[in-house]
């Protein structure tokens, strides 16, 4: 009789506690912001520069090959020496050219006796045919000896001219300066005229080219840049290049960019850019593997942006969270140039201003308020990289 009016009453108590509970959880306090680190992007002068692998190649190369055919009689040359241009390298016999050179020295000593005769005939003719002592038939015939004389007369000289000049050949002389290989062939070993296989070769090693294969696009983006102002080149015009070795060491010459080939090769999509350096001391041979850096100017406007800030997407687009006025994050997609020390040009999406997030990126989204704090170990960082660069 008493449990009737009990049911109600713990329903009542039920239901209060049930909506006590749901006023509990919708009056739980909002989380505050994330706080995340800034860097507000500065426009600066940036020094922009493309390393690429190359190899070193000689100025200018000569292969020593004999001209006449006989026997090497001396070596006048030291193995790796430097020689100058004519320096004599190789005495080959000249016997038989000496005696070719006498030969032909004689017949034209004939040939010039022999004018004599039919000019000195000739003279007699002409004033004997004004007197008709003479037929005109005879005149010509000594007309035509005397011009026969004076064409054997340009025979002999031309054979005296050749003789003399294969004699010549018997002396191998260096045609160009510089440094000169082992020999292939030693004393007493017959050569040939015309000969493939070469008896020495002479390299010029100063000054020396690097040869570097540019891509294609980095080109276009440069000549872009040049057009539209963004990059300021040397005052000159020139484009300095510098050279990091094999050991890591970097060489101490300056050297500038000489040319580029107009064709691109379509295998590897680059272009051949060779520069120029100085190699006083021989240091770099033709052969060795480098990396040159060439330094095509200024980008008075550059933005850099910490290499920490950017991410990829799943293309491999970089991108980076940038904190609008109102303190929301919004990712971006940007372009990027060349890394400058510990950060990255950035060459497009992003201006001067404008707040990039360098800490705290794994724990904010898109539209995410956040409490923006200025990262000063970022900051001094990138002004460093931008001060070395600047260098």
């Amino acid at each position: 009789m008493h449990t009737l009016p009990f049911r109600p009453v713990l329903l009542s108590a039920v239901a209060l506690l049930a909506l006590s509970g749901c006023n509990r959880k919708a009056a739980a306090p909002a989380m505050p912001p994330q706080q995340v680190g800034v860097i507000t992007l500065q426009a600066q002068s940036v020094n922009v520069h493309t390393v690429l692998p190359g190899r070193t190649d000689a100025y200018e190369i000569a292969q020593v090959r004999p001209q006449v055919t006989g026997v090497i009689q001396k070596r006048l040359f030291i193995e790796g020496a430097d020689v100058q241009a004519g320096q004599q390298l190789y005495q080959i016999d000249p016997s038989r050219y000496q005696a070719a050179y006498d030969t032909a020295r004689g017949q034209l000593a004939e040939a010039e006796a022999s004018e004599v005769t039919a000019r000195a005939k000739l003279q007699r003719f002409k004033s004997l045919v004004q007197a008709h002592a003479v037929s005109h038939q005879d005149y010509d015939d000594a007309l035509a000896a005397e011009k026969e004389a004076q064409g054997r007369i340009l025979t002999a000289k031309g054979q005296v001219e050749n003789a003399l000049v294969d004699l010549g050949y018997t002396r191998m002389n260096a045609p160009i300066s510089g440094r000169i290989s082992r020999t292939i062939i030693t004393v007493g070993a017959l050569v040939t005229a015309n000969q493939t296989d070469n008896t020495a070769v002479v390299t010029r090693l100063d000054p020396i080219y690097v040869d570097v294969n540019l891509p294609a696009i980095t080109l276009l983006r440069l000549k872009r840049e040049l057009a539209e102002g963004r990059i300021t080149r040397q005052a000159n015009g020139e484009v300095p290049v510098t050279l990091t070795l094999e050991d890591g060491s970097t060489y101490e010459h300056t050297g500038r960019m000489a040319l580029s080939e107009v064709n691109v090769d379509t295998s590897t999509a680059s272009v051949v850019v060779r520069a120029l350096l100085p190699n006083p001391d021989k240091l770099l041979l033709p052969g060795m593997y480098v990396h040159a850096q060439l330094d095509e100017g200024a980008d008075p406007n550059g933005l850099l942006v910490p290499q920490q800030a950017v991410s990829r997407n799943t293309h491999g687009d970089p991108q980076v969270w940038v904190v609008k006025q109102d303190d929301t994050v919004e990712l971006r997609q940007i372009q990027i140039g060349q890394a400058v020390g510990t950060d990255w040009l950035v060459t497009g999406g992003l201006k001067a201003g404008e707040r990039i997030v360098t800490v705290g990126l794994q724990k904010i989204k898109p539209g995410a308020k956040v409490k923006p704090t200025e990262d000063a170990a970022a900051q001094a960082a990138s002004d460093t990289s931008s001060q070395n660069k600047g260098q």
